[in-house]
């Protein structure tokens, strides 16, 4: 039995397809792909910031610690709501971990999960992520929507929602580096 050319070909895809949904390299080729288009997040227009009113809101660090979002009143501040078991939280993870390195120390960074402490901690060491982890804690009131993971914040020094994006974005774009550079210096 002879195989025609376009027979094959269509074999190929097939397989190809395939694999996107029964084997690794599915997996990452999807994180590949969502971070292929993910885009640079936009600006929200001065006009149109909402500005956080009450910074009162506890959440647990990297060591399970109690702590206010108080402490960052009067900064820039970068959120990152994910989910590790969220493929768009995976391939979107990489431009964060670039984005806190560029400003690690010049800005506060709540990289937030709602997860338990164990598989955040596994998940980190095998994407060799060293950014901080915050840990939300459920019910309590917060100034910022967290029911949509993805999503991200930057927040001005007088507390002005500058972005909110509630997709996957690329954080370590030439937009974002010159915006957070702006609001630093103000």
């Amino acid at each position: 039995m002879k195989f025609k050319k376009k027979t094959f070909l269509n074999l190929l895809l097939i397989l190809f397809v395939v694999s996107f949904f029964v084997t690794p390299l599915g997996h990452y080729s999807k994180i590949w792909l969502n971070r292929i288009f993910a885009t640079s997040p936009k600006i929200i227009e001065k006009a149109e910031r909402k500005q956080i009113t009450d910074y009162d809101w506890k959440l647990k660090d990297a060591d399970w610690n109690f702590f206010n979002f108080e402490k960052s009143k009067g900064r820039v501040i970068f959120i990152n709501l994910w989910a590790s078991w969220r493929l768009p939280s995976e391939a979107e993870l990489a431009s964060v971990q670039k984005l806190y390195d560029a400003y690690r120390g010049k800005l506060d960074f709540y990289i937030i999960t709602n997860e338990e402490r164990a598989p955040v901690e596994e998940f980190m060491q095998k994407q060799g992520f060293t950014f901080p982890v915050t840990y939300l804690i459920i019910g309590e009131k917060t100034p910022i929507d967290v029911e949509e993971v993805p999503s991200s914040y930057i927040i001005d020094k007088n507390g002005y929602i500058v972005i909110h994006e509630n997709e996957i974005a690329d954080w370590d774009s030439s937009v974002v580096h010159n915006l957070l550079e702006e609001l630093l210096e103000e």
